[in-house]
């Protein structure tokens, strides 16, 4: 064989390697979907309807829903999002160190939090609610929440705004977790339940509580859901492309309603970009 001819043979195959990797590569940056091109979502792990780690190690809920929406648009099948759990205290940190590209975890957009990180959206305009027993007509308007037993978890606002704004006689009970209060609530220890009426909306839709409780509709506060990204990030507009993209196309509601509508959850509509409701 021709020694020249051989060498000619062996460049070709070099460059045709090099042309691969180059091509491989220019897919990864543009987020091509592949098997090893993964992105790291924090989301919240112990939310029902919103962000969930089931027993079986499987990823459920409105905000999980949303961000592999967002993942897609990015380029990313969801075999290539990385979960990872972000706490409320965590979620900040978790961004500046770059431990994860986004967050979806019920992270409501403030002043203090836009310090530090970025917001695209927002996608859901939530309101502090409280969570009742269905057969329960005794409380009708938020004033009416006066002497009766309301529950919170340990650490949270709620219960503390609803006492000093609304109803000072209020009972408030605090509890290590919703289910606690859930459990307290059917069993006739407590009267309500008061958090962010998508979350409590998440809790009732789970099919052991549905029919049992159900939403005040008091919109106590105004609670605007956003994507975090780290601070400068170029994610935030491709994000926001994305969330116009579920909402026109009419995934966003179905998200909303698979998620949430069991518990008789009436949404507010998708919320403009960058629209802030205070």
């Amino acid at each position: 064989m021709n020694p020249h001819r051989n060498r000619r043979i062996t460049i070709a195959a070099a460059a045709a390697v090099v042309l691969a990797f180059t091509g491989a590569a220019c897919s990864d940056d543009g987020g091509g979907g592949g098997g090893d091109d993964k992105i790291t979502v924090g989301i919240k792990f112990d939310q029902p309807g919103l962000g969930l780690k089931t027993p079986d190690g499987k990823y459920t809920g409105f905000d999980v829903d949303v961000a592999t929406y967002v993942a897609k648009e990015l380029g990313h099948d969801p075999s290539d999002i990385v979960w990872k759990e972000a706490k409320s205290a965590d979620r900040e940190t978790l961004l500046q160190r770059g431990d994860v590209d986004f967050i979806a975890a019920t992270y409501s957009i403030n002043e203090k939090r836009q310090e530090k990180v970025d917001f695209a959206g927002p996608y859901l305009l939530a309101h502090q609610d409280v969570l009742i027993r269905a057969d329960d007509n005794s409380i009708t308007k938020p004033t009416d929440l006066n002497n009766k037993k309301l529950c919170s978890v340990t650490g949270s606002t709620s219960a503390q705004n609803v006492k000093t704004k609304i109803a000072p006689n209020a009972q408030l009970q605090e509890y290590g977790g919703y289910s606690e209060c859930l459990t307290g609530l059917e069993n006739g220890v407590i009267d309500a339940l008061t958090t962010d009426d998508s979350i409590l909306a998440g809790y009732a839709a789970q099919p052991e509580f549905e029919g049992k409780f159900k939403l005040g509709g008091f919109k106590l506060s105004n609670e605007n859901y956003g994507i975090g990204v780290q601070k400068g990030s170029e994610l935030k507009d491709q994000i926001n492309k994305a969330l116009e993209k579920m909402v026109a196309d009419g995934s966003w509601q179905a998200a909303v309603d698979k998620n949430l509508g069991p518990a008789g959850y009436q949404n507010e509509p998708a919320p403009k970009i960058g629209v802030i409701v205070q």
